[in-house]
């Protein structure tokens, strides 16, 4: 009888889940508009904002225009980055990021108040 040598097993590589960091991001991303549009919707049909339009009582400047601004411009930047990162931790701080930044703008959307002169 022929003795064989014992061939190592090949190392397991476990399958790590599919990123998703990417699709999330362009999804964040495309639904940020309707959702800005829905925000400003309802900040209109609001009470406060209604007797402002109306009557031009109780006009308040609320949150400035900058936060709005600049959360769109850093929610963009972010999303760019997500998209191009070739790390997995970058596009997934990146992702976190975007979120808080839109989700920030779009606070600054519904507490702004329609200023009246």
């Amino acid at each position: 009888m022929n003795a064989s040598t014992s061939v190592p097993a090949p190392p397991v590589q476990s399958q790590s889940p599919a990123d998703r960091t990417r699709l999330w991001a362009a999804v964040v991303a495309f639904l940020f508009v309707p959702a800005a549009v829905a925000t400003g919707i309802l900040t209109l049909t609001s009470d406060h904002a209604s007797r402002c339009i109306t009557y031009g009582e109780q006009c308040t400047p609320g949150l400035p225009n900058w936060l709005f601004e600049r959360g769109v411009g850093v929610g963009a930047v972010v999303l760019l980055i997500a998209l191009a990162a070739p790390a997995l931790r970058v596009r997934q701080v990146a992702l976190v990021t975007q979120i808080l930044a839109e989700g920030t703008a779009l606070l600054d959307r519904y507490q702004s108040r329609v200023s009246c002169q």
